[in-house]
């Protein structure tokens, strides 16, 4: 593997009950992360990250991606998708944005799923137990907001200092009792043209 992952998490949450209420559907958010060496520590500053980015990335995301599907039980079934990842602190941003921000990641569990929509984001630098935060839209849809959602989880011993994780998140569902209506709904009150929102 041009990888070196340490080990690989599945982190599932099922909601049931929101405000009290019972969920018309439960809402089931998937994570699925990868602890792996950091493929730049200990090289100082390296100007070209491209080689590692080629190597590494497709392995991650179709690893991911899998275990994704695995848990959803098919492409067409996860909803919402996203993807974050951590670096440890003696690596650079860059280089957890490096490993997701590339569609030899991304293009793996887009095509799967069917989407249509970017991935939604995160990328930050922290120590082992560092919040993993995985935001959440709609595969198909931007804007619509019932599908905002963002999965919270760490991993007690990653990532270590030379160490990234990488994670892809997913819903089966959207928040169980959305009532703040779309950005569309937004455009129209606000007089703009809701079929070309890219022109506001």
């Amino acid at each position: 593997m041009a990888a070196s992952i340490r080990k690989t998490l599945l982190h599932v949450e099922t909601t049931l009950i929101e405000g009290g209420k019972a969920a018309p559907q439960p809402l089931v958010m998937i994570a699925a992360a990868a602890v792996l060496k950091n493929p730049w520590a200990g090289r100082g500053f390296v100007e070209d990250l491209r080689p590692e980015i080629a190597e590494v990335a497709p392995e991650l995301g179709a690893l991911l991606t899998g275990m994704i599907l695995e848990r959803a039980g098919s492409g067409e079934a996860v909803e919402g998708y996203g993807k974050s990842a951590v670096v440890g602190t003696d690596g650079e941003v860059e280089h957890a944005s490096a490993l997701i921000h590339t569609l030899r990641f991304g293009n793996h569990y887009r095509h799967a799923v069917g989407a249509k929509s970017y991935l939604a984001f995160c990328n930050t630098r922290g120590p082992a137990n560092a919040p993993i935060m995985i935001p959440l839209m709609d595969k198909n849809d931007g804007g619509r907001r019932s599908h905002y959602l963002t999965i919270q989880m760490a991993i007690p011993d990653a990532p270590a200092a030379d160490e990234i994780v990488v994670a892809l998140g997913a819903s089966i569902g959207g928040r169980p009792h959305h009532r703040i209506g779309d950005r569309y709904q937004d455009l129209q009150e606000l007089g703009h043209d809701a079929e070309n929102p890219a022109a506001v």
